[in-house]
């Protein structure tokens, strides 16, 4: 189960980062409409959240070598669902600071995404 719990990681890990850098004004356009729902908006991104997080610390707790990282980025994505659900002014703030002039700050969380991704499947490649 962890195996493919990493293979899955690698998959949405570089779709959604490829996505974030080749449409990042789509992205801002996204986070933008979530912005003007409120804080109904902000749970909507927590639910974005829980569902990779927690799928990855309930069948991923690995604390060691390369698939550790896997298991730090689902605890980071449950620390983000539990800011949304239970601190959503302080999400809320975040999600005013996105804008269409400041699009391709996207980008960089895009990047991140697809090293992650490609340290992960090296990792996977060479057990």
């Amino acid at each position: 189960m962890e195996r493919s719990l990493e293979i899955f990681a690698v998959i949405h890990l570089s779709v959604i980062g490829l996505s974030h850098i080749v449409h990042h004004r789509l992205w801002a356009e996204f986070f933008i409409r979530l912005r003007n729902l409120g804080r109904a908006g902000v749970f909507v991104h927590g639910f974005l959240s829980l569902a990779f997080g927690s799928m990855i610390l309930a069948f991923h707790w690995v604390w060691s070598g390369i698939p550790a990282i896997l298991t730090v980025l689902g605890l980071l994505y449950l620390v983000k669902t539990f800011q949304c659900f239970l601190l959503p002014s302080l999400s809320m703030r975040s999600l005013n600071r996105v804008s269409l002039e400041r699009s391709t700050e996207f980008v960089y969380p895009g990047v991140a995404f697809l090293i992650v991704a490609v340290v992960l499947a090296y990792g996977l490649a060479t057990t």
